[in-house]
């Protein structure tokens, strides 16, 4: 898949506990700062949505969903603590807009996905099915 041709990306905010070390203060500096960046990204056209997201929630794994616990976990440097989705031309524009996230600063990660148009994994079931299809016609 290009990703040059794909035109939305998500940009994944992880690290949850970026402002231990700041002041009530500092936090407030940093967050208008931040919300300042989404905002100037949404009148550009270029930011479509983006939320903060809580510390609580489920994990639902196993067969048939069996397997509910508690999740995610807050303290863990990999938690995802909110999302923007982007509309830009590349790849590239999407990572420069990730380097100006104000939380890089104290830590937190930006991990930068584009979205696919459908999952993959039908793409590439309705691809093999188009070429079994092919071999049983040529037999």
């Amino acid at each position: 898949m290009s990703t040059e041709s794909n035109t939305s990306y998500l940009l994944l905010f992880r690290g949850t506990n970026w402002h231990r070390d700041l002041s009530p203060e500092e936090i407030q500096t940093v967050m208008n700062q931040w919300r300042g960046w989404f905002d100037r990204l949404t009148e550009q056209g270029k930011a479509k949505a983006g939320q903060p997201l809580m510390n609580e929630g489920k994990i639902v794994s196993g067969k048939n969903g069996r397997v509910v616990a508690d999740g995610p976990f807050a303290e863990s440097k990999e938690a995802i603590g909110g999302y923007f989705l982007l509309q830009v031309n590349s790849l590239d524009e999407a990572v420069a807009i990730a380097k100006d996230c104000r939380g890089l600063a104290y830590g937190a990660t930006v991990e930068v996905r584009p979205v696919a148009p459908e999952c993959p994994l039908a793409e590439n079931a309705r691809q093999a099915a188009t070429q079994e299809r092919f071999a049983h016609a040529g037999a």
